[in-house]
This record gives C-alpha cells, sequence and structure tokens, in this order.
C-alpha cells in the first residue's frame, strides 16, 4: 500500500459555530528564536478540538503568553475542520499517510476493540468519535506531523470500500501516465 501525502478530492467547509466543539492540548512548547538583542522566548500550542459525531480540526499557533498560544490554536483548528466517515463506530477502510518524517496506518477494527493507536492519534480519534481503531505510526515522533498525518489519512477516508478501491484504481491509472 502506497502512502497518501496529499488530499484528494474536495473538502467542504464546515461551519464550527452550529457544533457543540471539545478541545484538547495535546502540547506547548518553548520555542526561542535567536535576535541580535538576545533571545525572544514564545511558546506554540497544538490543540485538537472535534464535535465527537465526525467533525475534528487541529490548530497550532505560537504567542508570547501560554494562554494567547492556546486560544489561537482553538481558533485555527476551528477554521481547518473536516468531516470523517464514520462506520459503526470505526473508519470505512485501512488507509497509509505520511506527512513529514511521520507515518501512520489505521485499520478499521471489530467492536469492543478501543483505540490502540499513540497517544497524538488517540485524542484526535476520540474528539472524531472513532471507537474503535487498530493503528501503528512510523518515522517521526513529532506531536505535530503525527497530527498532520492522522488528518491527512482521516481527509482521505472514502464513505465505502468500493470508493476506496476506485480510489486505489485512479491512483495506479495516475503513476502509470506520469511513468509514459
Amino acid at each position: 500500500m502506497k502512502a497518501v501525502t496529499k488530499v484528494r478530492g474536495k473538502r467542504t467547509a464546515i461551519d464550527a459555530a452550529d457544533l457543540n466543539l471539545e478541545e484538547k492540548l495535546l502540547g506547548i512548547d518553548r520555542v526561542t528564536k535567536v535576535v541580535k538583542g538576545g533571545r525572544h522566548l514564545r511558546f506554540r500550542a497544538l490543540v485538537v478540538v472535534g464535535d465527537g459525531q465526525g467533525h475534528v480540526g487541529f490548530g497550532s499557533a505560537k504567542a508570547s503568553a501560554v494562554p494567547e498560544a492556546v486560544r489561537k490554536a482553538g481558533a485555527m483548528a476551528r477554521k481547518g475542520m473536516l468531516e470523517v466517515p464514520i462506520k459503526g463506530g470505526t473508519i470505512p477502510h485501512e488507509i497509509l499517510a505520511k506527512f513529514g518524517a511521520s507515518k501512520i496506518l489505521l485499520k478499521p477494527a471489530a467492536p469492543g476493540t478501543g483505540l490502540i493507536v499513540n497517544n497524538t492519534t488517540r485524542a484526535l480519534l476520540e474528539l472524531a468519535g472513532i471507537k474503535d481503531v487498530l493503528g501503528k505510526s512510523f518515522g517521526g515522533a513529532s506531536k505535530i506531523n503525527v497530527v498532520k498525518a492522522t488528518m491527512l489519512a482521516l481527509a482521505n477516508l472514502k464513505q465505502t470500500e468500493k470508493a476506496a478501491i476506485q480510489t486505489d484504481v485512479e491512483a495506479q491509472e495516475e503513476e502509470v501516465d506520469e511513468t509514459e
């Protein structure tokens, strides 16, 4: 299986004002920039929002104070939300996505299995409303890259397995066209 590296198809914009969103802070990092006058200290926050009904988004923002960084990251997460197809509490098909050095493999699981993935991906899937998934993270362990790879995987999920097979066939045809 080839890793997905970009969103295929069109994404519809989701209005976050209509949703009852829950917010989860994944991490706060202290970042510095060395300038002529010394070090410029800032804070970077990584936030995930979701309603548990198939809508999820993430945001990362920097500010000179932690509360401001969290607020800005939450606003960015609400702007970049996407709808995730959920089939019986799990995902409709297996998917492998790559962002930067991080790869994430997500597989559908039987009811009652739970979320068997790393902590970063678990937070994202819980807020999306997915209950049962088997997953494995490969490569880089950067939280931001893992979240982006997971969001890429969720954005490329199709409603049914037939649609997923059709997408794989189209991708193979594209590869053949590029090599000619």
